[in-house]
C-alpha cells in the first residue's frame, strides 16, 4: 500500500529553538525570536543597497563626460585662441573649447588632457596671451579609504539604522518601536533596591503619618482585612503646600510596607503623540497589579487631572483628557484593581476633577500640613543628625525663628549653615551661622552696592519707619532686625519674626499689618515732605492684604459677610455687579487710607524717637532687637500676641461693643 505524501500546512509551525543546555524548549514556552540580520532577506537587502550607493555615488560624483584629447591638439587650439578656460590640477588639465573640436569619434567643446613631464613650453605665457583664465585645485589625497567612506559611508550609516531598530523591535515588546511609547516611564522602587524611607525618617506631620499607618498594615498583612472583607482605599490623596514632604511621606509608606513602589510625576504621561498618556497608564496598572500588593505614586496629580468642564472650551487638551479618562477607568472601573494602592500628591486640589476624588477613586484625602513649632525642631533634628553642632546651638529657638517654614524650608537652612561655617573655616557650626542661613533666607543675599550718605539716610529713615511702627502698634510681630545692609532686591529691611504659630487673624492685627508696612513711606513724609519709589513692595503687601479684608474675609461693612473670590484659587472673581466691583475698590481705599493716616500721626508723635532710631542704624548699619528698644527709649514687653476684643456678654449692647473698640484703640494710641 502505497503511503499518502505528507500534507504540509499552509503556514509552517515556527521552530522551537535548543535551550541553553541543548534540550528543546517546552510546548508554550515563547520560542526565541530570530535576529532579523541573520536572515536571508537581510542579506539581499544588503547587497542591492550597496549597489544602489555605488551607482548613485557614480552618476552623482563623476561630473559632465568630457573627451580626452592629446596634449598637442591641446596646444593648437590655444594658438587657435580656442580655448575659453582652463583647470588645472597637478599635471591633468580640464577645459572648455569656444568651438567644437572633434578627435577621433568624439566631439564636443569639454575636454581633458595629461601635460606631459618633459614639456618644455611655455604653457602659461600661451593662454595668457589669448586671455584664456587659469584655475588650479589642490591634488587630491588620493587616500583609498578616504573614497570607500565617502562611497559606502551613507550605506553603513543605514545599515546600522536598520540594526539598532531591529533590536529595538525584539525588546520593546508589542506594538514594536511605536509601542515603545506607550510603556509607563514609572521608576520601581523594590524592597531590596537599597536604603529605605521610614517613618522614622520623616517628622513633623504626625497626623498624616498616623492616617497612612492602616495603609501600610493592609499592605504588610492584607489576608486580615480580605479576611473580614473590608477594602483598603484604592486611592489616597496627599494634599498640602509645596515642600511640606509630600513625596517624601509617600516613599515611607512604601519603604514601610516593604512593597514595590512606582513612582513618577503626572507630566511623565502625556506626549506630543495621540493615545500615549493612556497608554502608559495601562502599561503602568499592568505592572502594578502584576507585582501586587503595590504602591503608585503620582506627583503633582493636577498636571492631567484637572477638571474636564474646566477645559470643555475651544483648545481644551485632548490627550490630557484621554489620559485622566484612563486613570479613572483604571481605578474604578470594570477591572478590579487587584491590592494596589494609589497615593497622589498635589498643592491644588480645588481644580482637581469631581470623579477623580469621588469615593472608590480617591478615597481618602491627607492633609499635609506646614509643621507647628514642636514639628520644626523634629525636622531640624534630623537634617542636623549629620553636622557637628556647636554647644550653643538651640534647636527649639532655631524652630521658634522659623514660623512658617516647611520642611524643603529648614532643610536648605541646616545646610545653608553648614555652608556658612565651612565658608568661614570653622570646626561646628553654630547659632551665628543657623542666624546667617534664616536672614539668607527670608532676605536674601547681601549685594555689594555703595550708597551715598542722602540716599543711605532716607533708606534708613523708611526702615526706621517700619521698625518703630512694629514697637508702637499693639499685637504686631516683634522686630527682630533693622538693617540698611542691601539684600536681594531690597536697600534695607526690617525682619518682623512671630513668636508663636498662628491660624488665626483678627481685624486689628490685619490692619496693624498695614499700617506697619506703611511705616516707612509715613516716615518718608514726615520727615523729607515727600515720597520714594522705595516703598512699591510695601504697598503691594498692602493692596494684598486690605483687598482680602474686603473681598474674603467679609470685614467691610457695606460689603457685609461675602466672599468675592473665585473658588479655589483665591483671586477675585468677576460674577458681580459693576456696582460692587466699584464698592469693593472704595472700601479698599478706605482701609489703606485709615491705616496711612493712622502710621503718619503716630510717626509725628513720636518724631523724635524716629530720628534717633534712624541715627542708630546709620551708625551700625544693623541693629538687633534690644538696640532697637535702646534708641526709642520704649520698654521691651513681656510679650506680643494679637489683640482680640473680649466676648461681648450674652445680652450685650451697642455700648458693649462700643467700649471694646475703645479698648483696643487705647492700646493703639498709647
Amino acid at each position: 500500500m502505497a503511503s499518502s505524501p505528507t500534507k504540509r500546512p499552509l503556514i509552517p509551525s515556527p521552530v522551537r529553538p535548543a535551550a541553553p543546555n541543548g534540550s528543546p524548549t517546552t510546548p508554550g514556552q515563547a520560542p526565541a525570536p530570530k535576529p532579523f540580520w541573520r536572515s536571508r532577506g537581510f542579506w539581499i537587502y544588503l547587497v542591492v543597497l550597496l549597489l544602489l550607493n555605488y551607482i548613485i555615488s557614480i552618476v552623482f560624483t563623476s561630473g559632465p563626460a568630457r573627451m580626452t584629447v592629446p596634449y598637442t591638439t591641446f596646444v593648437q587650439q590655444a594658438n587657435a585662441g580656442n580655448v575659453k578656460d582652463v583647470t588645472a590640477q597637478s599635471n591633468s588639465i580640464q577645459g572648455d573649447f569656444k568651438k567644437t573640436v572633434t578627435y577621433g569619434t568624439a566631439s564636443g567643446t569639454l575636454f581633458q588632457t595629461e601635460r606631459p613631464v618633459f614639456a618644455q613650453d611655455n604653457l602659461v605665457a600661451l593662454l595668457t596671451q589669448h586671455n584664456v583664465p587659469i584655475t588650479a585645485t589642490p591634488p587630491g589625497s588620493g587616500s583609498p579609504l578616504l573614497s570607500l567612506l565617502i562611497s559606502f559611508g551613507p550605506a553603513l550609516l543605514l545599515i546600522g539604522g536598520l540594526l539598532y531598530l531591529s533590536r529595538r523591535m525584539q525588546t520593546t515588546g508589542p506594538g514594536g518601536i511605536l509601542g515603545a511609547f506607550g510603556q509607563s516611564r514609572a521608576k520601581l522602587y523594590s524592597p531590596d533596591s537599597g536604603p529605605k524611607t521610614t517613618f522614622a525618617d520623616v517628622a513633623g506631620i504626625e497626623e498624616a503619618k498616623q492616617d497612612l499607618a492602616q495603609v501600610v498594615d493592609f499592605l504588610r498583612t492584607p489576608e486580615k482585612y480580605q479576611r473580614l472583607g473590608a477594602q483598603i482605599p484604592h486611592g489616597i490623596l496627599l494634599v498640602g503646600p509645596p515642600g511640606t514632604g509630600k513625596t517624601l511621606l509617600a516613599r515611607a509608606v512604601a519603604g514601610e510596607s516593604n512593597r514595590p513602589f512606582f513612582s513618577l510625576s503626572a507630566s511623565e504621561f502625556v506626549e506630543a503623540i495621540v493615545g500615549v498618556g493612556a497608554a502608559r497608564v495601562r502599561d503602568l496598572f499592568a505592572k502594578a497589579k502584576a507585582a501586587a500588593p503595590s504602591i503608585i505614586f503620582i506627583d503633582e496629580l493636577d498636571a492631567i487631572g484637572r477638571s474636564r468642564a474646566s477645559s470643555a472650551t475651544f483648545g481644551a487638551n485632548d490627550e490630557r483628557e484621554q489620559t485622566l479618562n484612563q486613570i479613572l477607568t483604571e481605578m474604578d472601573g470594570f477591572t478590579p484593581n487587584q491590592n494596589v494602592v494609589v497615593l497622589a500628591a498635589t498643592n491644588r486640589p480645588e481644580v482637581l476633577d469631581p470623579a477623580l476624588l469621588r469615593p472608590g477613586r480617591f478615597d481618602r484625602r491627607v492633609t499635609v500640613s506646614p509643621p507647628d513649632r514642636a514639628g520644626r525642631e523634629a525636622i531640624l533634628k534630623i537634617h542636623t543628625r549629620n553636622l557637628r553642632l556647636a554647644p550653643d546651638v538651640n534647636l527649639d529657638d532655631i524652630a521658634g525663628a522659623t514660623a512658617g517654614f516647611v520642611g524643603a524650608d529648614l532643610r536648605n537652612i541646616a545646610n545653608e549653615a553648614a555652608l556658612i561655617a565651612a565658608q568661614k573655616g570653622e570646626d561646628q557650626v553654630t547659632h551665628a551661622d543657623f542666624d546667617e542661613a534664616i536672614e539668607r533666607s527670608v532676605l536674601g543675599l547681601r549685594r555689594p552696592i555703595v550708597l551715598g550718605p542722602d540716599e543711605k539716610r532716607l533708606i534708613a529713615y523708611h526702615e526706621s519707619g517700619h521698625a518703630l511702627m512694629g514697637l508702637l502698634v499693639p499685637g504686631a510681630d516683634p522686630v527682630k532686625k533693622l538693617t540698611i545692609v542691601p539684600r536681594g532686591l531690597s536697600l534695607g529691611s526690617t525682619y518682623s519674626q512671630p513668636i508663636d504659630d498662628r491660624y488665626n487673624y483678627p481685624e486689628s492685627y490685619l490692619r496693624g499689618r498695614i499700617t506697619l508696612a506703611l511705616g516707612g513711606r509715613a516716615a518718608e513724609e514726615v520727615a523729607y515732605g515727600a515720597v520714594t519709589t522705595g516703598a512699591e513692595s510695601d504697598l503691594q503687601q498692602v493692596n494684598q492684604i486690605a483687598r482680602s479684608m474686603v473681598a474674603r474675609f467679609g470685614m467691610s461693612p457695606k460689603l457685609g459677610p461675602l466672599n468675592l473670590t473665585q473658588p479655589g484659587n483665591g483671586d477675585v472673581a468677576q460674577h458681580f455687579s459693576e456696582e460692587t466691583s466699584k464698592l469693593l475698590d472704595e472700601e479698599v481705599r478706605r482701609i489703606v487710607d485709615e491705616c496711612h493716616r493712622e502710621s503718619v500721626r503716630m510717626l509725628t508723635e513720636n518724631r523724635d524717637r524716629l530720628d534717633r532710631l534712624a541715627e542708630a542704624v546709620l551708625k551700625k548699619d544693623t541693629l538687633d532687637t534690644d538696640e532697637i528698644y535702646a534708641a526709642t527709649g520704649i520698654s521691651k514687653p513681656a510679650s506680643s500676641h494679637p489683640v482680640i476684643a473680649p466676648p461681648l456678654p450674652a445680652n450685650g449692647s451697642a455700648r458693649d461693643g462700643d467700649l471694646a473698640k475703645d479698648e483696643v484703640g487705647s492700646e493703639i494710641r498709647r
